[in-house]
């Protein structure tokens, strides 16, 4: 099975990856089905989950990986890192400026461009919109097999790790959206419905990052780091707020549940890659 999926193009490799993490979201959107409620140290444990996942696959998997390409193009490692980073959170800075949608707080704050859409549509918009940078970090560390130091096998393993934890983090970040959307006046099927759609664009962009990469290789380490920043962005903008928002016993469920997540991505990537 293993040798069948390192045999396809990268391209499809980050397909059947993205496919694979919009998946594990929709099981997680499904438990709105299960329960009406999430007590909300839960939610802001979930949310801290989501966090520790994506700030450590940041790292482990993208910006270090980008670090030793830039070294091995005979580039200055640290500038690339830093011009990719920062072109990340800008790129999701602006998009939260043009796109209209609205954040999931207690004060649903509006951003974008002024738009007369319904409020169920700017929710898919924004939360279609946080998911881009994991399908993005998915598609460029498929596209970066084959130009990493050591055995295409290992940096598959690398790509597959990411894919993982990505979809861990993913299964209480689908329940988080649909559960609470279902008691805003909302039927289970439409918040199921929301709550899935949050990561509809992952196998998009997985695609999209994967092409770019192989396509133009120069751009490979800006383009991991790139994924990272845009990352951080979404984690420090969005799911930090959210939880310790949602943990009214304090933040510590918030905490521990970023230092959970971040252990179980450190323990993916560095044991599998």
């Amino acid at each position: 099975m293993f040798e069948w999926f390192m045999n396809l193009d990268t391209w499809v490799q980050a397909l059947i990856a993205g496919l694979f993490t919009w998946f594990v979201t929709a099981l997680g959107a499904s438990l709105v089905f299960f329960f009406k409620n999430i007590h909300k140290n839960i939610l802001g444990m979930m949310y801290g989950l989501s966090s520790g996942v994506m700030v450590a696959a940041s790292f482990w998997s993208l910006l270090a990986p980008g670090i030793e390409i830039a070294e091995e193009q005979g580039r200055i490692a640290w500038l690339v890192a830093a011009i990719g980073f920062g072109l990340g959170g800008l790129f999701l800075f602006g998009a939260d400026k043009l796109i209209p949608h609205i954040h999931f707080g207690k004060q649903h704050t509006k951003e974008g461009v002024p738009t007369k859409l319904k409020r169920t549509i700017l929710l898919v918009f924004s939360i279609t919109l946080h998911n881009i940078p994991e399908g993005l970090a998915i598609g460029v560390a498929f596209g970066a097999i084959g130009f990493l130091s050591g055995s295409v096998e290992v940096a598959t393993i690398s790509a597959i790790a990411l894919a993982i934890g990505i979809g861990i983090q993913n299964f209480p970040e689908g329940a988080a959206v649909s559960i609470p959307l279902s008691n805003e006046k909302m039927g289970r099927k439409k918040a199921f419905f929301l709550g899935q759609a949050s990561a509809i664009v992952e196998p998009i962009a997985a695609v999209i990052g994967a092409i770019l990469v192989n396509s133009m290789q120069v751009i490979l380490p800006y383009a991991l780091a790139f994924a990272a920043g845009a990352m951080i962005y979404v984690v420090v903008e969005e799911l930090i707020p959210e939880a310790q928002e949602n943990a009214d016993s304090g933040t510590h469920y918030a905490v521990f549940g970023f230092m959970i997540g971040f252990i179980i991505m450190m323990i993916l990537d560095v044991a599998l890659g």
